[in-house]
């Protein structure tokens, strides 16, 4: 079977929709709907019930995602073993959020690098759905993120939390200003928990979906924001940002997800690993 049907098969169970996986695949909605057509011609069955409000997997469908998922990954897991560099005996890819790898995974790895210096260690940065997605395609072994969904084959591991802190680059300021105010996406999580504790806030004037976006605008800028304090720490104890402590904390809880069954010993050392740094963040 061509992995490229499989491939779809799986954008379209994450996205929900045909175009929600057009968009993911980077392919017109009509390529999208043609090789679905031709995977269920393969197997002989009908995979999804298509409605307005999406694509809903039929029994059938349920069933063969895992298959799906299997075939993908073991593809991919040969892919890997195949391209290892020279001198290594395997590789693992992590993905995590940008403002996951700042203070965090970027403190773990030169540790994973001196633990596993047979591995190869290929390092992404995305947003979740991303990471998910290769994940579920078996492109990534372990994912780092806030809001993971739960699927089958993937198993969802609790690391830390982090400090969301109000910080700003006012010393004086003592309330919320949405002119000067920068909203980051942090995710569903975050937006549920800001809106009811700010409820009276208005629209504020920038958004972004990154923290380091959010973060080196307002330093060149100035503004204010909710960012990790592990990551804003060093700008407060240099006053070049100022925490309002009179101001909600936000706590938002990191999890590692790992595809079961891929590089095992490999996964069981990194994770380990982050156990350990996340352990002594206050440290960092």
């Amino acid at each position: 079977m061509d992995t490229e049907l499989a491939r779809t098969f799986l954008a379209v169970v994450s996205a929900g929709n045909f175009v929600g996986a057009a968009d993911r695949l980077n392919v017109s909605q009509s390529t999208v709907s043609t090789r679905i057509q031709a995977l269920e011609y393969a197997l002989g069955c009908t995979l999804f019930v298509r409605n307005k409000s999406g694509a809903t997997l039929t029994a059938a469908g349920r069933r063969f995602q895992r298959h799906a998922a299997t075939l993908v990954r073991a593809v991919e897991q040969a892919r890997q073993e195949v391209g290892i560099p020279e001198g290594f005996s395997g590789t693992i890819v992590v993905g995590g959020r940008i403002g996951l790898w700042e203070q965090f995974l970027l403190h773990w790895l030169p540790f994973m690098q001196r633990s596993q210096q047979h591995l190869s260690i290929r390092a992404e940065s995305g947003l979740e759905p991303e990471i998910m997605q290769g994940l579920v395609e078996g492109r990534i072994d372990i994912g780092v993120m806030y809001t993971p969904e739960i699927r089958p084959g993937l198993t969802i591991h609790a690391l830390f939390e982090d400090r969301l802190v109000y910080v700003s680059t006012d010393a004086e300021q003592n309330v919320l200003d949405p002119s000067t105010y920068i909203y980051v996406d942090w995710g569903p999580e975050f937006y549920a928990r800001h809106s009811a504790v700010l409820a009276g806030l208005r629209s504020p004037a920038l958004t972004v979906n990154i923290g380091w976006l959010g973060l080196q605008h307002m330093i060149r800028n100035g503004g204010s924001a909710y960012l990790p304090h592990r990551i804003v720490k060093q700008y407060i104890d240099s006053n070049i940002l100022f925490e309002n402590a009179d101001m909600p904390e936000f706590t938002l809880p990191v999890y590692a997800v790992t595809a079961s069954g891929l590089n095992k010993s490999a996964i069981e050392a990194a994770l380990k690993l982050m156990v350990e740094v996340s352990s002594n963040l206050s440290q960092l």
